[in-house]
Protein backbone atom coordinates (compact mmCIF):
# COMPACT_ATOMS: atom_id res chain seq x y z
CA UNK A 1 0.00 0.00 0.00
CA UNK A 2 2.68 2.03 0.07
CA UNK A 3 4.24 4.73 2.91
CA UNK A 4 0.90 5.22 4.69
CA UNK A 5 0.64 7.13 8.33
CA UNK A 6 0.42 5.23 11.10
CA UNK A 7 -3.01 6.36 12.29
CA UNK A 8 -4.40 6.18 8.63
CA UNK A 9 -3.30 2.23 8.99
CA UNK A 10 -4.76 1.65 12.05
CA UNK A 11 -8.17 3.30 11.03
CA UNK A 12 -8.65 1.49 8.05
CA UNK A 13 -7.44 -1.86 10.13
CA UNK A 14 -10.31 -0.82 12.93
CA UNK A 15 -12.47 -0.88 9.86
CA UNK A 16 -11.58 -4.26 7.83
CA UNK A 17 -11.89 -5.89 11.20
CA UNK A 18 -15.02 -4.83 12.05
CA UNK A 19 -16.88 -4.70 8.76
CA UNK A 20 -14.99 -7.44 6.24
CA UNK A 21 -15.67 -10.48 6.22
CA UNK A 22 -12.68 -11.01 4.02
CA UNK A 23 -9.01 -11.82 5.68
CA UNK A 24 -6.54 -8.80 4.63
CA UNK A 25 -2.59 -8.75 4.65
CA UNK A 26 -1.83 -4.98 4.36
CA UNK A 27 2.08 -4.36 3.05
CA UNK A 28 3.36 -1.04 3.88
CA UNK A 29 5.47 1.10 5.05
CA UNK A 30 5.40 4.05 8.00
CA UNK A 31 6.69 7.59 7.94
CA UNK A 32 8.74 8.26 11.21
CA UNK A 33 6.94 7.29 14.07
CA UNK A 34 7.60 5.64 17.65
CA UNK A 35 4.73 4.04 18.68
CA UNK A 36 3.78 3.02 22.48
CA UNK A 37 1.60 -0.27 23.33
CA UNK A 38 -0.79 -0.58 26.17
CA UNK A 39 1.87 -1.74 28.52
CA UNK A 40 4.69 0.49 27.54
CA UNK A 41 6.85 2.92 29.51
CA UNK A 42 7.18 5.96 28.75
CA UNK A 43 10.59 6.27 30.34
CA UNK A 44 11.86 3.90 26.84
CA UNK A 45 11.04 7.15 24.81
CA UNK A 46 14.29 8.74 25.33
CA UNK A 47 14.11 11.71 23.60
CA UNK A 48 11.56 14.07 21.84
CA UNK A 49 10.41 12.47 19.23
CA UNK A 50 9.58 16.20 17.65
CA UNK A 51 13.48 16.44 17.58
CA UNK A 52 14.19 13.41 15.14
CA UNK A 53 11.28 14.24 13.33
CA UNK A 54 8.95 11.68 14.09
CA UNK A 55 5.79 11.19 15.79
CA UNK A 56 4.63 9.46 18.94
CA UNK A 57 1.38 7.32 18.94
CA UNK A 58 -0.09 5.29 21.59
CA UNK A 59 -1.30 1.62 20.00
CA UNK A 60 -3.66 -0.37 21.23
CA UNK A 61 -1.93 -3.55 20.73
CA UNK A 62 0.50 -5.44 23.09
CA UNK A 63 4.07 -4.46 23.78
CA UNK A 64 6.48 -1.71 24.37
CA UNK A 65 7.69 1.14 22.61
CA UNK A 66 9.09 0.59 19.07
CA UNK A 67 9.72 2.59 15.86
CA UNK A 68 7.93 2.55 12.08
CA UNK A 69 9.79 4.20 9.21
CA UNK A 70 11.13 4.32 5.53
CA UNK A 71 13.06 0.90 4.88
CA UNK A 72 10.89 -0.95 7.22
CA UNK A 73 8.31 -3.46 5.50
CA UNK A 74 5.07 -3.66 8.28
CA UNK A 75 2.85 -6.27 7.93
CA UNK A 76 -0.55 -5.99 9.17
CA UNK A 77 -2.73 -9.46 8.96
CA UNK A 78 -6.36 -9.02 9.50
CA UNK A 79 -7.65 -12.23 9.91
CA UNK A 80 -10.63 -14.28 11.84
CA UNK A 81 -9.46 -16.46 14.84
CA UNK A 82 -11.12 -18.19 17.29
CA UNK A 83 -12.77 -17.16 20.32
CA UNK A 84 -10.30 -18.56 22.55
CA UNK A 85 -7.49 -17.29 25.48
CA UNK A 86 -4.80 -19.46 23.20
CA UNK A 87 -5.66 -17.64 20.06
CA UNK A 88 -3.54 -14.66 20.07
CA UNK A 89 -0.48 -16.16 20.82
CA UNK A 90 -1.10 -19.11 17.89
CA UNK A 91 -1.71 -15.85 15.60
CA UNK A 92 1.82 -14.28 17.18
CA UNK A 93 4.03 -17.59 16.59
CA UNK A 94 2.11 -18.18 13.04
CA UNK A 95 3.24 -14.80 12.09
CA UNK A 96 6.39 -15.66 13.44
CA UNK A 97 6.60 -18.72 11.15
CA UNK A 98 5.98 -16.46 8.20
CA UNK A 99 8.58 -14.67 8.73
CA UNK A 100 11.43 -16.82 9.63
CA UNK A 101 10.03 -18.93 6.97
CA UNK A 102 10.92 -16.01 4.32
CA UNK A 103 14.29 -14.90 5.96
CA UNK A 104 15.68 -18.72 5.82
CA UNK A 105 14.26 -18.23 1.85
CA UNK A 106 16.54 -15.16 1.60
CA UNK A 107 19.35 -16.53 2.87
CA UNK A 108 19.19 -14.90 6.22
CA UNK A 109 19.82 -18.46 8.32
CA UNK A 110 23.08 -18.98 6.56
CA UNK A 111 24.77 -15.73 6.31
CA UNK A 112 23.23 -14.32 9.76
CA UNK A 113 23.84 -17.15 12.24
CA UNK A 114 20.74 -18.56 12.59
CA UNK A 115 17.25 -17.01 12.29
CA UNK A 116 14.51 -17.51 14.60
CA UNK A 117 12.73 -16.66 18.20
CA UNK A 118 14.44 -16.06 21.20
CA UNK A 119 13.43 -17.48 24.55
CA UNK A 120 11.44 -14.85 26.40
CA UNK A 121 12.11 -12.15 24.08
CA UNK A 122 9.29 -11.30 21.03
CA UNK A 123 10.49 -10.95 17.58
CA UNK A 124 12.29 -12.38 15.21
CA UNK A 125 16.38 -12.52 16.20
CA UNK A 126 19.25 -13.37 13.47
CA UNK A 127 22.71 -14.79 15.11
CA UNK A 128 21.33 -17.36 17.59
CA UNK A 129 22.81 -19.58 16.45
CA UNK A 130 26.11 -17.76 17.27
CA UNK A 131 24.93 -17.03 20.63
CA UNK A 132 24.98 -12.53 19.64
CA UNK A 133 21.26 -12.26 19.01
CA UNK A 134 20.28 -9.21 17.21
CA UNK A 135 16.55 -8.01 16.50
CA UNK A 136 15.57 -8.07 13.12
CA UNK A 137 11.66 -8.08 13.32
CA UNK A 138 8.94 -6.52 16.08
CA UNK A 139 6.00 -8.06 16.62
CA UNK A 140 3.29 -6.99 18.67
CA UNK A 141 -0.90 -8.01 17.86
CA UNK A 142 -3.98 -7.32 19.07
CA UNK A 143 -7.39 -9.48 18.93
CA UNK A 144 -10.96 -8.32 19.90
CA UNK A 145 -14.53 -9.79 19.40
CA UNK A 146 -16.28 -7.45 16.89
CA UNK A 147 -19.81 -6.53 16.32
CA UNK A 148 -19.49 -8.79 12.75
CA UNK A 149 -17.62 -11.58 14.71
CA UNK A 150 -19.54 -11.83 18.02
CA UNK A 151 -18.10 -15.29 18.95
CA UNK A 152 -14.94 -15.40 17.41
CA UNK A 153 -12.25 -12.61 17.32
CA UNK A 154 -10.58 -10.41 14.35
CA UNK A 155 -6.73 -9.55 14.59
CA UNK A 156 -4.82 -6.87 14.04
CA UNK A 157 -0.97 -4.88 14.03
CA UNK A 158 1.53 -7.06 13.06
CA UNK A 159 4.79 -7.64 11.95
CA UNK A 160 8.07 -5.18 11.24
CA UNK A 161 10.61 -6.47 9.67
CA UNK A 162 13.61 -3.63 9.02
CA UNK A 163 15.09 -4.62 5.24
CA UNK A 164 16.94 -0.97 4.73
CA UNK A 165 15.92 0.93 7.53
CA UNK A 166 17.70 3.91 9.62
CA UNK A 167 19.12 2.44 12.95
CA UNK A 168 20.09 5.45 14.11
CA UNK A 169 16.26 5.94 15.08
CA UNK A 170 16.14 2.84 17.21
CA UNK A 171 18.57 4.49 19.07
CA UNK A 172 16.01 7.23 20.48
CA UNK A 173 14.22 4.38 22.13
CA UNK A 174 14.68 1.06 24.05
CA UNK A 175 12.74 -0.57 21.34
CA UNK A 176 10.61 -3.54 23.03
CA UNK A 177 11.95 -2.70 26.48
CA UNK A 178 14.78 -4.97 25.61
CA UNK A 179 18.20 -3.02 26.73
CA UNK A 180 20.28 -5.89 26.21
CA UNK A 181 20.20 -6.70 22.65
CA UNK A 182 20.80 -4.63 19.56
CA UNK A 183 18.30 -4.07 16.73
CA UNK A 184 19.99 -4.50 13.25
CA UNK A 185 18.96 -4.96 9.50
CA UNK A 186 19.05 -6.86 6.66
CA UNK A 187 20.81 -4.40 4.77
CA UNK A 188 23.61 -4.02 7.64
CA UNK A 189 23.63 -7.78 8.14
CA UNK A 190 24.85 -7.66 4.69
CA UNK A 191 22.01 -9.36 3.10
CA UNK A 192 22.10 -8.35 -0.49
CA UNK A 193 17.97 -8.38 -1.11
CA UNK A 194 15.86 -5.70 -1.92
CA UNK A 195 12.40 -4.48 -0.45
CA UNK A 196 10.71 -5.72 -3.53
CA UNK A 197 12.02 -9.27 -3.32
CA UNK A 198 11.43 -9.31 0.79
CA UNK A 199 7.86 -8.63 0.10
CA UNK A 200 7.82 -10.95 -2.39
CA UNK A 201 8.91 -13.82 -0.74
CA UNK A 202 6.71 -12.89 2.48
CA UNK A 203 4.18 -12.64 0.85
CA UNK A 204 4.63 -16.31 -1.25
CA UNK A 205 4.98 -17.52 2.58
CA UNK A 206 2.10 -15.80 3.86
CA UNK A 207 -0.42 -17.17 1.32
CA UNK A 208 0.31 -20.11 1.90
CA UNK A 209 -0.39 -20.11 5.81
CA UNK A 210 -3.51 -17.68 5.70
CA UNK A 211 -4.65 -17.99 2.17
CA UNK A 212 -6.48 -21.52 2.68
CA UNK A 213 -5.60 -21.51 -0.81
CA UNK A 214 -7.39 -18.59 -2.37
CA UNK A 215 -5.17 -15.53 -2.31
CA UNK A 216 -6.09 -12.08 -4.31
CA UNK A 217 -3.08 -9.25 -4.73
CA UNK A 218 -3.02 -5.47 -5.41
CA UNK A 219 -0.90 -3.02 -5.20
CA UNK A 220 -0.70 0.98 -5.31
CA UNK A 221 2.94 0.87 -5.87
CA UNK A 222 3.72 1.32 -9.43
CA UNK A 223 4.65 -2.22 -10.92
CA UNK A 224 6.99 -1.11 -13.36
CA UNK A 225 10.70 -0.82 -14.54
CA UNK A 226 12.71 0.47 -16.88
CA UNK A 227 14.00 -1.51 -19.76
CA UNK A 228 15.97 -1.01 -22.18
CA UNK A 229 13.14 -1.86 -25.55
CA UNK A 230 12.52 0.57 -28.67
CA UNK A 231 9.90 3.10 -28.91
CA UNK A 232 7.59 1.02 -29.96
CA UNK A 233 8.14 -2.03 -27.30
CA UNK A 234 4.64 -3.22 -25.91
CA UNK A 235 4.03 -2.15 -22.59
CA UNK A 236 2.59 -5.23 -20.54
CA UNK A 237 -0.65 -4.94 -18.49
CA UNK A 238 1.28 -6.37 -15.35
CA UNK A 239 -2.62 -7.44 -13.10
CA UNK A 240 -3.82 -10.12 -13.60
CA UNK A 241 -1.29 -12.15 -15.59
CA UNK A 242 -0.65 -15.27 -13.20
CA UNK A 243 2.95 -15.08 -14.25
CA UNK A 244 3.33 -11.60 -12.90
CA UNK A 245 5.96 -11.57 -9.66
CA UNK A 246 3.84 -10.49 -6.81
CA UNK A 247 4.45 -7.45 -6.15
CA UNK A 248 7.79 -7.21 -8.41
CA UNK A 249 8.52 -5.09 -10.97
CA UNK A 250 6.81 -5.56 -14.51
CA UNK A 251 8.83 -4.51 -18.03
CA UNK A 252 7.21 -1.00 -19.20
CA UNK A 253 8.89 1.10 -21.72
CA UNK A 254 9.55 5.09 -20.68
CA UNK A 255 9.96 7.73 -23.06
CA UNK A 256 12.08 10.16 -22.85
CA UNK A 257 9.98 13.65 -22.21
CA UNK A 258 6.74 11.74 -21.91
CA UNK A 259 4.24 14.23 -19.57
CA UNK A 260 4.45 13.32 -16.28
CA UNK A 261 0.95 11.59 -16.47
CA UNK A 262 1.27 8.99 -19.70
CA UNK A 263 4.60 8.64 -18.16
CA UNK A 264 2.59 7.34 -14.47
CA UNK A 265 0.21 5.61 -16.33
CA UNK A 266 2.95 3.35 -18.24
CA UNK A 267 4.76 3.02 -14.50
CA UNK A 268 0.93 1.07 -13.70
CA UNK A 269 1.40 -1.16 -16.50
CA UNK A 270 -0.98 0.41 -18.62
CA UNK A 271 0.07 1.40 -22.20
CA UNK A 272 -1.49 5.09 -23.12
CA UNK A 273 -0.64 4.35 -26.53
CA UNK A 274 -3.60 1.83 -27.03
CA UNK A 275 -5.95 3.77 -25.53
CA UNK A 276 -8.76 5.25 -27.61
CA UNK A 277 -8.05 8.54 -30.07
CA UNK A 278 -10.10 11.40 -28.41
CA UNK A 279 -11.79 11.73 -31.43
CA UNK A 280 -13.18 8.22 -31.13
CA UNK A 281 -17.27 8.08 -31.59
CA UNK A 282 -18.59 7.00 -28.06
CA UNK A 283 -20.86 4.11 -28.12
CA UNK A 284 -24.74 5.30 -27.69
CA UNK A 285 -25.19 4.78 -24.34
CA UNK A 286 -22.68 7.38 -24.21
CA UNK A 287 -23.92 9.87 -25.98
CA UNK A 288 -26.72 12.35 -24.09
CA UNK A 289 -29.22 14.53 -25.95
CA UNK A 290 -29.74 18.19 -24.50
CA UNK A 291 -32.60 19.19 -23.05
CA UNK A 292 -32.88 23.12 -21.67
CA UNK A 293 -36.79 23.18 -20.38
CA UNK A 294 -37.72 25.35 -17.78
CA UNK A 295 -36.81 23.32 -14.81
CA UNK A 296 -33.15 23.88 -16.69
CA UNK A 297 -32.89 27.62 -17.14
CA UNK A 298 -34.96 28.22 -13.27
CA UNK A 299 -32.06 26.50 -11.69
CA UNK A 300 -29.70 28.13 -14.15
CA UNK A 301 -30.66 31.57 -13.23
CA UNK A 302 -30.77 30.89 -9.37
CA UNK A 303 -26.72 29.43 -9.93
CA UNK A 304 -26.52 33.36 -11.71
CA UNK A 305 -28.15 35.76 -9.24
CA UNK A 306 -26.33 34.05 -6.50
CA UNK A 307 -22.87 33.68 -7.99
CA UNK A 308 -22.74 30.20 -7.14
CA UNK A 309 -20.28 27.54 -8.75
CA UNK A 310 -21.73 23.86 -9.46
CA UNK A 311 -19.65 20.80 -10.25
CA UNK A 312 -22.00 20.11 -12.89
CA UNK A 313 -20.67 22.92 -15.01
CA UNK A 314 -17.19 22.86 -13.54
CA UNK A 315 -16.74 19.19 -14.39
CA UNK A 316 -18.45 19.17 -17.43
CA UNK A 317 -21.06 16.08 -16.02
CA UNK A 318 -22.59 14.69 -18.81
CA UNK A 319 -26.33 14.53 -16.25
CA UNK A 320 -26.65 18.34 -16.43
CA UNK A 321 -29.56 18.57 -18.33
CA UNK A 322 -31.32 16.01 -16.59
CA UNK A 323 -30.80 17.03 -13.49
CA UNK A 324 -31.27 20.58 -13.63
CA UNK A 325 -34.32 19.84 -15.73
CA UNK A 326 -35.14 18.05 -12.30
CA UNK A 327 -34.37 21.01 -10.16
CA UNK A 328 -31.11 18.80 -9.19
CA UNK A 329 -27.58 20.57 -8.98
CA UNK A 330 -24.75 19.75 -6.54
CA UNK A 331 -22.87 22.84 -4.98
CA UNK A 332 -19.35 23.22 -5.33
CA UNK A 333 -17.80 25.07 -2.36
CA UNK A 334 -14.09 26.76 -1.65
CA UNK A 335 -14.08 28.25 -5.18
CA UNK A 336 -13.65 27.15 -8.36
CA UNK A 337 -9.88 26.69 -8.33
CA UNK A 338 -8.29 23.08 -7.19
CA UNK A 339 -4.61 22.59 -5.28
CA UNK A 340 -4.55 19.22 -7.05
CA UNK A 341 -4.31 18.29 -11.01
CA UNK A 342 -5.78 15.21 -10.98
CA UNK A 343 -5.37 13.21 -14.36
CA UNK A 344 -8.96 12.60 -14.88
CA UNK A 345 -10.30 15.85 -13.45
CA UNK A 346 -11.47 19.17 -15.77
CA UNK A 347 -11.93 21.42 -12.91
CA UNK A 348 -9.87 24.11 -13.15
CA UNK A 349 -6.23 24.35 -11.52
CA UNK A 350 -4.92 27.78 -11.27
CA UNK A 351 -3.67 29.27 -8.11
CA UNK A 352 -6.53 29.58 -5.98
CA UNK A 353 -8.76 32.28 -4.91
CA UNK A 354 -9.44 33.39 -1.40
CA UNK A 355 -12.46 31.91 0.27
CA UNK A 356 -15.54 33.59 -0.19
CA UNK A 357 -17.04 34.41 3.49
CA UNK A 358 -20.48 34.31 2.00
CA UNK A 359 -20.50 31.39 -0.17
CA UNK A 360 -21.93 29.43 2.81
CA UNK A 361 -25.04 31.50 3.28
CA UNK A 362 -25.56 31.88 -0.49
CA UNK A 363 -25.74 28.16 -0.67
CA UNK A 364 -27.99 28.01 1.85
CA UNK A 365 -30.32 30.46 0.47
CA UNK A 366 -30.17 28.47 -3.30
CA UNK A 367 -31.17 25.29 -1.34
CA UNK A 368 -33.96 27.17 0.15
CA UNK A 369 -35.36 28.75 -2.82
CA UNK A 370 -35.58 25.68 -4.72
CA UNK A 371 -37.03 23.80 -1.76
CA UNK A 372 -34.67 20.91 -1.83
CA UNK A 373 -35.19 17.96 -0.18
CA UNK A 374 -32.05 16.90 -0.39
CA UNK A 375 -29.09 19.55 -0.69
CA UNK A 376 -25.39 17.39 -2.30
CA UNK A 377 -22.20 19.72 -1.59
CA UNK A 378 -18.90 19.12 -2.47
CA UNK A 379 -15.65 21.20 -2.85
CA UNK A 380 -12.37 21.43 -4.48
CA UNK A 381 -9.18 20.24 -2.96
CA UNK A 382 -8.01 23.23 -0.86
CA UNK A 383 -4.55 22.07 -0.19
CA UNK A 384 -3.10 25.40 0.57
CA UNK A 385 -5.31 25.65 3.86
CA UNK A 386 -4.35 24.90 7.18
CA UNK A 387 -7.99 23.03 6.74
CA UNK A 388 -7.99 21.34 3.63
CA UNK A 389 -11.69 23.62 3.10
CA UNK A 390 -12.85 21.82 5.82
CA UNK A 391 -13.97 24.44 7.95
CA UNK A 392 -15.86 26.25 4.59
CA UNK A 393 -17.68 22.85 4.48
CA UNK A 394 -18.94 22.61 8.12
CA UNK A 395 -20.33 26.24 7.51
CA UNK A 396 -22.53 25.61 4.84
CA UNK A 397 -24.16 22.70 6.53
CA UNK A 398 -24.73 24.99 9.42
CA UNK A 399 -26.02 27.42 6.94
CA UNK A 400 -28.31 24.89 5.05
CA UNK A 401 -29.81 24.02 8.43
CA UNK A 402 -30.21 27.07 9.83
CA UNK A 403 -32.69 28.26 6.54
CA UNK A 404 -34.09 24.41 5.68
CA UNK A 405 -34.05 22.28 8.81
CA UNK A 406 -35.29 19.40 7.03
CA UNK A 407 -33.33 19.63 4.41
CA UNK A 408 -31.05 16.38 4.75
CA UNK A 409 -27.32 16.99 3.13
CA UNK A 410 -24.96 15.20 1.54
CA UNK A 411 -20.90 16.30 1.34
CA UNK A 412 -18.68 15.18 -1.08
CA UNK A 413 -15.10 15.69 0.50
CA UNK A 414 -11.59 15.65 -0.18
CA UNK A 415 -9.13 13.97 1.88
CA UNK A 416 -8.24 17.01 3.67
CA UNK A 417 -4.73 15.25 3.61
CA UNK A 418 -5.59 13.09 6.50
CA UNK A 419 -5.51 15.16 8.65
CA UNK A 420 -7.86 14.25 11.50
CA UNK A 421 -8.71 17.94 13.24
CA UNK A 422 -9.91 18.75 9.54
CA UNK A 423 -11.95 15.30 8.89
CA UNK A 424 -13.47 15.81 12.52
CA UNK A 425 -14.77 19.29 11.57
CA UNK A 426 -17.13 18.08 9.02
CA UNK A 427 -18.17 15.10 10.68
CA UNK A 428 -19.10 16.35 13.75
CA UNK A 429 -21.60 18.61 11.67
CA UNK A 430 -23.13 14.76 11.19
CA UNK A 431 -24.06 15.38 7.71
CA UNK A 432 -26.20 13.04 6.69
CA UNK A 433 -24.32 11.07 3.91
CA UNK A 434 -20.46 11.65 3.69
CA UNK A 435 -19.09 10.84 -0.02
CA UNK A 436 -15.08 10.61 -0.93
CA UNK A 437 -14.35 9.26 -3.58
CA UNK A 438 -11.93 6.91 -4.33
CA UNK A 439 -12.20 7.53 -8.09
CA UNK A 440 -9.86 3.84 -9.31
CA UNK A 441 -8.68 1.10 -8.47
CA UNK A 442 -5.51 0.48 -6.50
CA UNK A 443 -2.81 -0.01 -9.44
CA UNK A 444 -3.86 3.27 -11.09
CA UNK A 445 -3.88 5.57 -7.95
CA UNK A 446 -0.93 6.98 -8.78
CA UNK A 447 -1.79 7.48 -12.32
CA UNK A 448 -4.95 8.76 -12.16
CA UNK A 449 -4.81 11.17 -8.69
CA UNK A 450 -1.34 11.32 -7.37
CA UNK A 451 -2.10 13.86 -4.86
CA UNK A 452 -4.19 11.44 -3.19
CA UNK A 453 -3.96 7.72 -2.21
CA UNK A 454 -5.62 4.39 -1.65
CA UNK A 455 -5.20 3.63 1.90
CA UNK A 456 -5.87 7.45 2.68
CA UNK A 457 -9.25 7.55 1.26
CA UNK A 458 -10.42 4.25 2.84
CA UNK A 459 -9.27 5.84 6.05
CA UNK A 460 -11.49 8.32 5.87
CA UNK A 461 -14.50 6.29 4.68
CA UNK A 462 -13.70 3.82 7.93
CA UNK A 463 -13.34 6.89 9.76
CA UNK A 464 -16.85 8.17 8.54
CA UNK A 465 -18.53 5.07 9.44
CA UNK A 466 -17.04 4.26 12.93
CA UNK A 467 -18.30 8.28 13.22
CA UNK A 468 -21.60 6.65 12.52
CA UNK A 469 -22.17 8.63 9.39
CA UNK A 470 -23.41 6.97 6.24
CA UNK A 471 -20.27 6.64 4.33
CA UNK A 472 -20.62 6.88 0.19
CA UNK A 473 -17.48 6.44 -2.47
CA UNK A 474 -17.29 6.39 -6.45
CA UNK A 475 -15.15 5.15 -8.64
CA UNK A 476 -14.60 5.43 -12.76
CA UNK A 477 -14.10 3.07 -15.61
CA UNK A 478 -12.38 3.26 -18.79
CA UNK A 479 -8.90 4.08 -17.58
CA UNK A 480 -7.23 0.56 -18.30
CA UNK A 481 -8.39 -1.29 -14.84
CA UNK A 482 -9.50 -4.63 -15.16
CA UNK A 483 -13.10 -6.09 -13.91
CA UNK A 484 -11.39 -8.29 -11.37
CA UNK A 485 -9.41 -5.32 -9.50
CA UNK A 486 -13.32 -2.97 -9.49
CA UNK A 487 -14.27 -5.92 -7.89
CA UNK A 488 -11.35 -5.73 -5.46
CA UNK A 489 -12.59 -2.24 -4.73
CA UNK A 490 -16.20 -2.37 -4.49
CA UNK A 491 -14.91 -5.13 -1.82
CA UNK A 492 -12.75 -3.09 -0.24
CA UNK A 493 -15.30 -0.49 -0.01
CA UNK A 494 -17.89 -2.60 1.29
CA UNK A 495 -14.79 -3.97 3.45
CA UNK A 496 -14.84 -0.46 5.47
CA UNK A 497 -18.45 -0.17 6.07
CA UNK A 498 -19.46 1.99 3.05
CA UNK A 499 -23.06 1.79 2.20
CA UNK A 500 -23.47 3.72 -1.08
CA UNK A 501 -21.28 3.12 -4.24
CA UNK A 502 -21.30 4.93 -7.77
CA UNK A 503 -19.69 3.46 -10.97
CA UNK A 504 -19.43 5.40 -13.58
CA UNK A 505 -17.67 5.74 -17.15
CA UNK A 506 -14.58 8.03 -17.60
CA UNK A 507 -14.63 10.61 -20.20
CA UNK A 508 -12.20 12.01 -21.45
CA UNK A 509 -12.21 15.96 -20.92
CA UNK A 510 -9.28 17.11 -23.37
CA UNK A 511 -5.97 15.90 -25.20
CA UNK A 512 -3.99 16.80 -21.85
CA UNK A 513 -5.68 14.10 -20.01
CA UNK A 514 -5.68 10.77 -19.40
CA UNK A 515 -6.83 8.50 -22.29
CA UNK A 516 -10.21 6.02 -22.29
CA UNK A 517 -8.83 2.22 -22.73
CA UNK A 518 -11.35 1.22 -23.61
CA UNK A 519 -15.68 1.14 -23.26
CA UNK A 520 -17.20 -0.52 -20.89
CA UNK A 521 -20.84 -1.95 -21.72
CA UNK A 522 -23.93 -1.04 -19.51
CA UNK A 523 -24.52 -5.22 -19.03
CA UNK A 524 -21.11 -4.75 -17.61
CA UNK A 525 -22.05 -2.04 -14.89
CA UNK A 526 -24.85 -4.62 -14.23
CA UNK A 527 -22.71 -7.19 -13.37
CA UNK A 528 -20.56 -4.99 -11.21
CA UNK A 529 -23.49 -3.15 -9.47
CA UNK A 530 -24.62 -7.10 -8.35
CA UNK A 531 -21.37 -7.96 -7.18
CA UNK A 532 -21.14 -4.84 -5.10
CA UNK A 533 -24.56 -5.26 -3.66
CA UNK A 534 -23.18 -9.28 -3.00
CA UNK A 535 -20.60 -7.99 -1.01
CA UNK A 536 -22.60 -5.99 1.26
CA UNK A 537 -23.34 -2.26 -0.22
CA UNK A 538 -26.57 -1.00 0.57
CA UNK A 539 -27.10 0.11 -3.00
CA UNK A 540 -24.82 0.91 -6.09
CA UNK A 541 -25.87 3.32 -8.55
CA UNK A 542 -23.57 1.75 -11.84
CA UNK A 543 -24.07 2.69 -15.25
CA UNK A 544 -21.55 4.37 -17.99
CA UNK A 545 -23.82 8.13 -17.13
CA UNK A 546 -23.42 7.56 -13.55
CA UNK A 547 -21.78 10.51 -11.23
CA UNK A 548 -21.03 11.20 -7.86
CA UNK A 549 -24.36 12.47 -7.09
CA UNK A 550 -26.42 11.22 -9.62
CA UNK A 551 -29.57 9.91 -8.24
CA UNK A 552 -28.40 11.05 -4.91
CA UNK A 553 -31.52 11.38 -3.11
CA UNK A 554 -32.91 7.79 -3.84
CA UNK A 555 -29.61 6.20 -3.21
CA UNK A 556 -29.80 7.41 0.03
CA UNK A 557 -32.92 6.71 0.60
CA UNK A 558 -32.37 3.09 -0.13
CA UNK A 559 -29.36 3.26 2.31
CA UNK A 560 -31.37 4.27 4.93
CA UNK A 561 -29.59 7.98 5.36
CA UNK A 562 -33.05 10.06 4.66
CA UNK A 563 -36.51 10.00 5.11
CA UNK A 564 -39.09 8.23 2.78
CA UNK A 565 -40.41 11.46 2.13
CA UNK A 566 -36.98 12.65 0.66
CA UNK A 567 -37.08 10.61 -2.50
Amino acid sequence: MGRVPYEEAATLQRALAEHSPHDYLLALEHPHVYTLGVRADPAHVLVDPASVGAELVRADRGGDVTYHGPGQLVLYPILTVEDDPGAGPAHVHRLEDVVIAALESLGAGERCGGVGRLEGYPGIWLGIGEGRPRKVAAIGVRTARTESEPVRRRTSHGVALNVEVDLSMFGHIVPCGIAEFPVTSLRDEGLDVTMDEVLDTLLAVAAQVFGHGSVESQSVAATGAPVPSGPDAPVPAAIGDDEAPLGGPVPVTLRTGERPLLRRLRQAGTNPDAGLPLAARKPAWLRIPARIGEGYLTLDKTVRDLGLVTVCEEAGCPNIYECWAEGTATFMVNGSRCTRACGFCLVDTRHPEPLDAGEPERVAEAVERMSLEHAVITCVARDDLCDGGAGAIAETIDAIRRRRPATTVEVLISDCKGDAASLDLIMDRRPDVLNHNIETVARLQRAVRPSAGYARSLAVLGRAVEAGLVAKSGLMVGLGETEDEVRATLADLAGVGVAIATIGHYLRPSAAHLPVMRWWSPEEFDCLAEFGRSEGLAHVEASPLTRSSYHARSAAGAAGAVPATAH
